[in-house]
């Protein structure tokens, strides 16, 4: 979204290499997304849109602090409360073979992540972007989860404005660039 030129370097996963002495240095966690821009490391996903929002794409970082707080509640709430409901529901459909999954479990993470997301979709019922009226950093996150979501072979509860936004979502070049992978 910031058209940064930027080098990715594939950490973490099948890729591996996020349990290196170098990858722990810059990451003492050892878990990706890790950012290095000069002499800055950042690592939590939220705290990297906040950085490449105020630094690269002001029109993605308001400046209004009401507006600013609109965007990180969501931003938030997407880490706190929906990706670990999410990660179950993912993990089982996407990452777990047929014969070992759980599917009393992942019907369950389907059914909560279906009742959160129906949140979003309420707010989404009252303006296009969970930001606001144009897309910022609040819909950075969600965003990147809601792709697995409309993508993996489940059956989804109907959540029209979730859906609308999604194709919104879906629409720009970036998202499509750097979320619309395939899922793994």
């Amino acid at each position: 979204e910031a058209g940064v030129v930027y080098t990715s370097i594939e950490v973490g996963g099948a890729f591996g290499g996020n349990d290196t002495p170098a990858y722990r240095a810059l990451n003492p966690n050892g878990v990706v997304p890790t950012l290095q821009d000069g002499a800055l490391v950042l690592w939590e996903s939220n705290a990297i849109v906040r950085y490449l929002a105020a630094h690269y794409a002001p029109a993605l970082y308001p400046q209004a602090p009401a507006e600013r707080a609109l965007g990180d509640r969501w931003m938030d709430w997407t880490t706190s409360t929906f990706a670990g409901v999410f990660r179950d529901l993912f993990w089982g459909v996407v990452r777990t073979v047929e014969a070992e999954r759980d599917h009393a479990r992942i019907d369950a993470a389907l059914s909560q992540s279906g009742d959160l997301l129906a949140r979003a979709d309420a707010a989404l019922a009252q303006q296009p972007y969970l930001s606001g009226e144009q897309f910022a950093m609040g819909d950075i996150p969600l965003g990147s989860f809601i792709y697995a979501w409309f993508e993996m072979p489940i059956e989804r509860p109907e959540l029209p404005h979730l859906q609308a936004w999604y194709a919104r979502l879906r629409a720009r070049p970036a998202y499509q660039r750097a979320v619309m992978t395939a899922l793994t």
